[in-house]
């Protein structure tokens, strides 16, 4: 088949979880059938960067990326139907492009990535295939009830107006595609058809340092890992710096990670906090046994391999967390919140260790850390769930299958 697909982004670096899976998936995809893909570039994405992608389609075209952030952009929102998120994403450039593509070249398919490009697509025959990466009103929902008393009337104005243009989009694309059951559950569709996020995991591999003889050794890190721009991932810091990582040192002061009377060392632990542009405010809640690093190997399946667990403690987001995917493929156990395994085909016991207090989630790091049985089962586990279920081969078969039923719709 000949597919166009259309996102709101250039999905190379890897940098988050959407390069990541549009990355990967047209590089299966590109195995099967004929891509053009027409994208927004960022100022800071390279011609080296397109290139990784033109490597993978039959044709790239790139538009800037305007502005999201302008007094102009937030009047509009104050003075109009449409929210801040879609009309941060309407582009007129856009547009043009994809008009003048669609009279130039034939396609089976048009995929939108994420509801708010579609008012960039023009009305056409073409069935439309489009895929959803989170409900974002529910995730602005969850921003908006964490602000601060005077803004949330505003916030909630535009999370409602999201909403309507969101299951507006649902309605009018031929096949629409959710990353989760959970969130399949509230399109208001009966045909919403469900394609998981990934992992790599020939790169992600649970040989060697990532595997349970990792508790073997005197120091053991407990892992954060994330984008400090996201306000999801700064709370969830200030969550563990504040409340759970005191509750984890108490509990640890008197534990050993061996019980034999040969082998009886005290158990040490450090927290490694790793991302880009840490904030300050952050940095001073830490003590000597935090370790931030903004310089840590840009390939993150490094990262997992020198950790004995990743906390990853969850209040605001949607989709799947990547990181999660990823630890569970190297073979690292997670300690996350019911939030964070949301629509993952997991279980909550065996394969990842879940919890929502601050209590909870410290009790769970140390056992876990202490009881090497229960540390090889989890870390097993999951790397079986990931090579089941979510590794891209698997998925990219499911997103071809959505492909052939929109055409024949």
């Amino acid at each position: 088949m000949k597919i166009l697909i259309v996102s709101s982004y250039l999905p190379y670096p890897l940098i988050n979880g959407g390069h990541i899976r549009l990355y990967n998936l047209i590089k299966q995809l590109s195995k099967m059938h004929k891509i053009t893909l027409i994208c927004e570039k960022r100022d800071f994405q390279t011609e080296e960067n397109r290139n990784e992608l033109e490597k993978l389609c039959e044709e790239v075209v790139t538009v800037s990326r305007r502005k999201q952030w302008s007094i102009k952009n937030i009047l509009k929102t104050g003075f109009s139907r449409y929210p801040f998120l879609l009309i941060g994403h309407t582009n007129p450039d856009m547009k043009a492009r994809i008009v003048e593509i669609l009279n130039s070249k034939t396609f089976d398919v048009i995929h939108v990535e994420t509801f708010y490009v579609m008012q960039n697509v023009p009305k056409t025959y073409i069935p439309i295939v489009l895929v959803e990466h989170n409900i974002e009103y529910l995730v602005y929902k969850r921003y908006a009830d964490n602000a601060k008393a005077y803004l949330r009337p505003l916030l909630y104005a535009d999370v409602w107006k999201i909403k309507y243009w969101e299951e507006y989009f649902w309605k009018k694309a031929t096949k629409l595609v959710a990353v989760s059951e959970d969130e399949k559950k509230l399109m208001k569709r009966e045909d919403v058809v469900v394609v998981p996020n990934g992992v790599d995991t020939a790169k992600f591999s649970a040989k060697g340092p990532a595997s349970g003889r990792k508790l073997q050794k005197k120091e053991k890190r407990i892992l954060f890992i994330g984008d400090f721009k996201w306000i999801q991932n700064r709370q969830s810091v200030e969550w563990i710096l504040k409340e759970i990582w005191p509750e984890i040192e108490s509990r640890i002061k008197n534990v050993s990670f061996s019980k034999t009377t040969e082998d009886k060392r005290e158990l040490r632990i450090k927290l490694w906090i790793v991302g880009k542009n840490i904030p300050k405010s952050l940095k001073i809640l830490g003590n000597e046994s935090v370790l931030f690093d903004e310089n840590a190997p840009r390939e993150t399946w490094k990262i997992f391999q020198q950790s004995a667990v990743l906390l990853a403690p969850i209040k605001v987001g949607g989709g799947t967390q990547y990181k999660i995917l990823e630890a569970m493929a190297s073979g690292v156990p997670v300690i996350t919140t019911s939030l964070g395994i949301e629509g993952l085909q997991v279980d909550p016991r065996q394969d990842a260790l879940v919890a929502d207090t601050t209590e909870e989630l410290a009790e769970q790091t140390v056992t876990v850390l202490q009881n090497e049985k229960l540390y090889e089962t989890i870390a097993t586990r999951a790397r079986k769930a990931m090579e089941n279920t979510y590794n891209w081969d698997v998925i990219a078969k499911q997103l071809d299958e959505v492909y052939k039923s929109a055409v024949s719709v």
